[in-house]
């Protein structure tokens, strides 16, 4: 998307939903080989932005076997109004609306988007103050998937006693976003396999994640 390129307007770019499903247990090393193809890009119409959706598959490298596939959809803020497809995005997962059954605090580091950014995101949005402000931001932000990480350990420790071959899926819709320090609490109710959940912000009581589906168990019971 930093291509010049593809026309992005990449300082107006946020990370709106993630979805992944885990084939087979990830190998503790080996190669692996990721194939990354665009699903669709929805024109929410001129000054609405855009929706850029993309899947990207991760494979072995000797074998050739499917280890997990990722969805991810990529908001376009300044790239609406270009003529293209405008179908509705995909609907979310229902939330409960009773009371979470559990949750966790998670308190994020000053740091943690600078330690993120190892990971290989040098999205400026997340670590340069002047970037930020041009993005309508009053500071860096978290990245998306930080946040997403922070849900995710939280569900392993509660409803797979810590063991994480046992996240079997793990979507969500990113709401809001997150500045480093802030005090996340992840919120959780479960139905069997499946952990709907939801974060929020306690410093601003903002919802930051939402409509999160997360399964877990043991790969042969993941249903389809």
């Amino acid at each position: 998307m930093a291509n010049p390129r593809t026309g992005i307007d990449v300082v107006k770019v946020l990370h709106a939903e993630q979805r992944l499903t885990i084939h087979r247990p990830l190998p503790p090393a080996g190669t692996v080989v990721a194939k990354t193809r665009v699903l669709e890009v929805i024109d929410k119409g001129a000054e609405r932005g855009a929706i850029l959706i993309t899947e990207r598959t991760l494979h072995e490298k000797a074998g050739g076997e499917l280890l997990c596939t990722q969805m991810s959809s990529t908001f376009c803020r300044g790239n609406g109004g270009f003529g293209g497809s405008v179908t509705a995005s995909p609907s979310p997962h229902a939330m409960p609306s009773s009371a979470p059954q559990r949750s966790a605090d998670t308190r994020t580091s000053r740091r943690a988007a600078l330690i993120y950014r190892l990971s290989g995101d040098y999205n400026p949005l997340h670590c340069d103050p002047q970037t930020a402000a041009a993005a309508g931001f009053r500071e860096p932000i978290l990245h998306g998937l930080c946040s997403y990480g922070i849900a995710a350990r939280s569900i392993i420790e509660i409803f797979c006693d810590g063991d994480g071959d046992l996240l079997r899926a793990l979507d969500v819709r990113f709401s809001s976003p997150v500045y480093p320090g802030e005090t996340l609490r992840t919120e959780m109710w479960s139905d069997g396999s499946v952990i709907a959940f939801r974060t929020r912000v306690l410093e601003r009581d903002v919802v930051v994640l939402n409509h999160g589906r997360a399964q877990v168990g043991p790969l042969a019971e993941v249903r389809e």
